[in-house]
Order: structure tokens, then C-alpha cells, then sequence
């Protein structure tokens, strides 16, 4: 068995295209009216289309789950970010754990939450 893919809920399908593609180099692999497939297997699912589905309130900014990117050149990534989405809401600023790691967490225009970190180096090189 393989996992496929993750699914996030999103109000505007087509702004949240542009977020991720934006910030993370994400591309369409297919739009099925209310349910796009990016690559790297991230799904945008329209909150109507999923509400209906579950029959449940969604719940933005829950913390129950992220997605998480790695990026080598962090400070660059935090200067796009800050320059394309302005008004994104953060849960961490650029910081470094006590492990050396660089992350910072914030939410997608919908509440997702996401943690980009630096590369963690394996600790046997040999």
C-alpha cells in the first residue's frame, strides 16, 4: 500500500494554485472542478465540495496536522514569502532549534498550517 496524496481544504481553489505554486514551485497535474492534484501529491479540495461531503464544519487554523517543505536557502525562502504574501499569518518566525535546524511555521490562506525547515544532515556520513 502507498499513500497517494494529501488533501487540504481551501475556499478559492485557484488563489491557493498561485500560493503554493508561488511559494513552493508546485504545478497543476489536474483540475477536476473542486479537486486539484498538484505535483508532489497535494490535493486542493473546495470547502463547499468537502463540507458537503463530511457534513461537518471545517475548522481553519485546528493545528491538528502540517505540511511540511525543506528548503536549504531558508533566508531566501523567508524574504519570498514576505514579499509575495505580506499578510500571511505566522506561528513561528524564522528560528533555529537547539538542534541546528531552521524552521518557521505559518498558515496557508486558508489556515493550513505549514513548517518549512532546513535539510536535517543525517548524522552517519559514511
Amino acid at each position: 500500500m502507498k499513500l497517494r496524496n494529501v488533501l487540504i481544504v481551501v475556499e478559492d481553489i485557484e488563489r491557493s494554485r498561485k500560493f503554493y505554486h508561488d511559494l513552493f514551485g508546485l504545478d497543476m497535474v489536474l483540475d477536476n472542478d473542486g479537486n486539484m492534484i498538484l505535483t508532489e501529491g497535494l490535493v486542493l479540495q473546495d470547502r463547499k465540495i468537502w463540507e458537503k461531503f463530511l457534513e461537518k464544519d471545517i475548522i481553519p487554523e485546528s493545528n491538528a496536522c502540517e505540511l511540511y517543505f525543506e528548503e536549504r536557502d531558508i533566508e531566501a525562502f523567508v524574504e519570498k514569502l514576505e514579499k509575495l504574501y505580506p499578510t500571511v499569518k505566522y506561528v513561528s518566525r524564522l528560528m533555529t532549534h537547539s538542534w541546528g535546524q531552521k524552521i518557521i511555521r505559518f498558515y496557508d490562506l486558508d489556515g493550513n498550517l505549514i513548517e518549512v525547515g532546513t535539510p536535517m544532515e543525517t548524522a552517519d556520513n559514511s
